[in-house]
């Protein structure tokens, strides 16, 4: 018999709940997006958001998306899952799993390819019928790379900070 506690919360919300979380820390004013990379152990082994790199100032450099001069966000930001990966300083993640709340681009799926990552668990796909995305997932299914939709719980985990 047992008298542990109910109503805790899965892997998954667990993981999603992290990646949703590290998102938060993105100053991008339209889209913040994180990450969560996961062992087969279910150990944390990196997060990441949307960002510019270390040492490249969020105080000057744009934020804009309009235009495809310099100053637009797109030539300096880096995405959640690439910062993910490159946050990770412990060797190999081969066979990890990635939390993402938004469908990885054809860049990151690249590097997530790359990292030896099988599985992805994405919370949105609102860029769905996009050659980026249609990409990603063509060199995902190629690569074996699993991927499958977050089932939303209707949970809310609320924090007092």
């Amino acid at each position: 018999m047992s008298d542990k506690r109910e109503g805790y919360i899965s892997w998954d919300e667990y993981f999603m709940g992290v990646a949703m979380l590290s998102a938060m820390r993105s100053k991008d004013p339209s889209t913040q997006v994180g990450a969560c990379i996961v062992g087969a152990d279910n150990k944390i082994l990196s997060v990441g958001y949307n960002g510019f790199p270390i040492g490249c100032s969020d105080e000057e450099f744009p934020w804009s998306k309009i235009g495809e001069d310099i100053d637009n966000k797109y030539f300096y930001t880096t995405h959640s899952e690439l910062n993910a990966i490159l946050n990770y300083r412990g060797g190999s993640l081969e066979g990890a799993k990635l939390y993402v709340s938004l469908f990885p681009c054809n860049e990151c799926a690249k590097a997530i390819i790359q990292a030896g990552i099988r599985t992805v668990v994405y919370d949105c796909d609102k860029y769905a019928d996009t050659p980026s995305v249609r990409a990603s997932k063509r060199m995902l299914k190629a690569a074996g790379v699993e991927y499958y939709q977050y089932r939303r719980t209707g949970r809310k985990i609320e924090l007092e900070l």
